[in-house]
């Protein structure tokens, strides 16, 4: 027991002696609890401020595409349900549909889903992840006290709170990037071959993401590759004759870099290639040949401009304000930050007006690498019209998608604004005599600690306790708005998917309204199909008759439902007020069917029009004498449909019914002052072997003045305050005798 015992102690006291070391110093202990804490924050406001996800429908994209990749696929393969099930932003392969994005953002978001069936965590792990890569380039450019300051602010900026807690590409593929630069400038500072390897396989990664963004990220590390490739060349004499056998080790690391980095960018062509028959066209061009970069007519869909040097010129300038001033960490204060540090850390001999020289420490190299991301992310990003479509309004910084996430096709000029300014904060509170600045720290307990703490030490904590109040205040005044704008967003998309919280699907098939055109997922992006359409639901657009009755003969043992709303669903969330529906779809098919449609008659009405029609002609009947209701009897046949009496009296009249079709009921109440309300019930019909064959219940509206009012006139039965006083709209059918 006593020999056990030992062995116990003696195997602890090895792992205390492994975990110990990387423990230390403190600032690491700091940095991994923000990193720690800014993960828990992302996944906090995923979560709460966007659990059926944002306004920007590329979400539903990813997480699609990310189903696909855990069932083995690269494409959707619709069968029989064909372009009723089209995903937004999905490409049309013929007999499949492809998205137009780069596949390893869904990757990253496909290993939380298949872990922990919750894709939240890997927003939460990148989060966590670019704040720890923030702390590593800032220690490995300054030192480590910078390094703390700078994921402290990077890890709560504005842009990176929002533009991380949606499913989108511009967070991990700025992970990748960064871990680049961590790599790239270890494997120059050290000559480490692995760091060089792992520096290809990241900006691999990242072009595997997100080509054109990796490319603007990695332009200044690889002009520095090539000054160093053509000082090695010189120096060793390769271009000689008489060159050595050896290679010069920075020969080596840079072909150990563009070796891997290249493989990344050979298996995003074979991806283009399978994806679209060509190496060299990427699937967004598959989508819109015009939405790439560069000047001239851009376009997709039904969106185009001609995108002059001088439009670009003029958005891109109102993004960069916009950046600096509202998205950055601390706003307007952490850019003049970022401005003097970057000032002090290109200088031989940093020095201010009114503050004492003193020399920031670190890597001037990289620091200048850093720096040049502020030329080359804002350059490439002028040939990106993009940048223009995220501005609704460009006067109006709270407009568009920019409004809601910030300029995100400059996310990468997050780490060096919030890396500079962490070094202008630091050199100027270092250059303030310690003793000066413990005068302002208030009084108490941590007061005391700070005056009693090591020079050093007290420095340090007095810095990081200035910038979490400064900065830490205006983040959040910053940050408050468009966290509001996307909960108004939020509330509104709770409010129409209320009916699928309380309706358990079991082989269901959904017909989904499409407001914005022929998508799934646009807006609905929560309502998403399974990558093998097996799922519980299928959802498929409601787009006519011929298509309603296509999709219930393609899943015949599926049960139907329709979901609509009354209201007009907006783009903007102050507008959209709508009210959701959900009901159960019956086929009743028979040689003949008859109906029921009884309405409500409001006060001062004079006469009501019942009218009958398809689309070969129709059939109408006036009657004046009125009660509080009235009753229209009509039929179904195999040929036509007819109007069998009107508040009890018999009438004739009928009219042919196409093979599909819609057969319209409408009665027409009209007061006496020329004011009019009428009940519109559309009622999906086909001709079968036996008769005929009607879904139902119709869609019904009660449209007050017009004939026909859309949705906005959506008829809700267990909502009687929706409607005026007085209206009643109830229909039944049945198999005629």
């Amino acid at each position: 027991m006593t020999g056990l015992l030992e062995r116990v102690r003696s195997l602890g006291g090895a792992v205390l002696a492994r975990v110990r070391p990387l423990a230390q110093p403190r600032e690491r202990l700091l940095a991994t609890a923000i990193a720690v804490l800014a993960g828990l924050v992302v996944f906090l406001i995923a979560s709460e401020v966007f659990p059926y996800h944002s306004v920007n429908h590329d979400e539903g994209v990813y997480l699609q595409q990310a189903d696909l990749l855990l069932h083995g696929q690269l494409q959707l393969y619709p069968g029989e349900f064909g372009s009723a099930v089209r995903p937004w932003f999905f490409v049309d392969g013929g007999d499949s549909y492809y998205p137009k994005y780069q596949p390893l953002p869904a990757g990253f978001y496909a290993v939380s889903m298949a872990l922990f069936g919750e894709p939240r965590v890997t927003l939460a792990v990148i989060a966590a992840g670019n704040a720890a890569l923030v702390y590593v380039l800032g220690a490995q450019l300054f030192d480590r006290r910078i390094g703390v300051v700078a994921i402290a602010a990077f890890a709560f900026a504005p842009m990176t709170l929002i533009t991380t807690s949606v499913f989108l590409a511009y967070a991990p593929t700025t992970l990748c990037n960064l871990a680049f630069a961590v790599a790239y400038l270890r494997s120059y500072r050290t000559g480490s071959r692995v760091s060089a390897l792992l520096a290809g396989l990241a900006i691999g990664t990242a072009f595997l993401m997100r080509p054109y963004t990796a490319v603007l990220f990695a332009l200044p590390f690889l002009v520095h590759a090539c000054w160093e490739l053509a000082a090695a060349i010189r120096a060793a004499g390769l271009l000689s004759r008489d060159a050595p056998v050896t290679l010069p080790d920075p020969v080596v690391r840079q072909a150990l870099t563009a070796l891997l980095g290249g493989v990344f960018v050979l298996l995003t062509l074979a991806y283009n290639a399978v994806l679209t028959g060509s190496p060299f066209v990427f699937p967004y061009e598959a989508f819109a040949p015009l939405d790439g970069p560069g000047l001239g007519h851009r376009r997709i869909l039904n969106h185009s401009i001609d995108y002059t040097l001088s439009v670009a010129v003029e958005s891109n300038a109102h993004v960069l304000w916009y950046l600096l001033t509202r998205w950055v960490p601390g706003g307007v204060l952490g850019t003049a930050l970022a401005a003097v540090g970057l000032f002090v850390s290109l200088r031989h001999t940093g020095r201010l007006p009114l503050v004492s020289a003193r020399q920031l420490p670190g890597d001037r190299t990289g620091r200048a690498l850093l720096a040049a991301l502020f030329v080359s992310v804002p350059l490439g990003n002028l040939f990106f019209w993009g940048n223009f479509n995220i501005l609704a309004t460009p006067g109006d910084p709270a407009d568009g998608l920019l409004g809601q996430f910030g300029p995100f096709y400059h996310f990468d000029l997050l780490a060096p604004i919030a890396i500079f300014g962490a070094a202008g904060a630091v050199f100027l509170l270092r250059s303030v005599p310690t003793d000066r600045l413990l005068r302002v720290v208030p009084s108490g307990r941590l007061g005391d600690t700070l005056r009693n703490s090591a020079p050093s030490r007290a420095a340090t904590l007095s810095v990081l306790l200035a910038l979490l109040l400064v900065t830490g205040g205006v983040n959040v005044a910053i940050v408050a708005a468009p966290m509001e704008r996307n909960a108004a967003h939020t509330d509104t998309y709770e409010r129409a998917y209320e009916p699928f919280d309380e309706q358990e699907f079991e082989d269901a098939l959904v017909f989904v309204p499409t407001p914005y055109g022929p998508w799934l997922n646009h807006p609905f992006q929560y309502l998403r199909n399974d990558a093998d359409f097996e799922g519980d639901a299928v959802y498929v657009m409601d787009r006519g008759v011929d298509e309603t009755f296509e999709m219930l003969d393609v899943a015949p043992d599926r049960t139907p439902y329709r979901y609509t709303y009354r209201g007009e669903w907006t783009a903007a969330a102050a507008s959209r007020d709508v009210i959701p529906r959900l009901e159960r779809l019956t086929v009743h098919e028979a040689p003949s069917l008859d109906a029921d449609t009884t309405v409500g008659i409001p006060d001062r009405v004079s006469h009501a029009v019942v009218r009958i029609e398809t689309e070969n002609g129709h059939v109408s009947h006036t009657v004046s004498d009125l009660s509080d209701r009235l009753t229209v009897a009509w039929s179904l046949n195999g040929t036509h449909a007819t109007l069998d009496a009107v508040g009890g009296s018999p009438v004739e009249g009928d009219v042919v019914i196409d093979s599909v079709g819609d057969v319209i009921l409408t009665v027409r109440l009209v007061q006496s002052g020329a004011g009019t309300l009428t009940y519109r019930q559309e009622n999906p019909v086909q001709r079968t072997d036996e008769g005929v064959a009607a879904v139902w219940p119709p869609e019904r509206t009660v449209c007050p003045i017009v004939d026909d009012c859309g949705r906005e006139g959506t008829y809700l039965p267990d909502r009687p305050e929706q409607h005026y006083d007085g209206v009643v709209f109830e229909t039944t059918i049945e198999t005629a005798d």
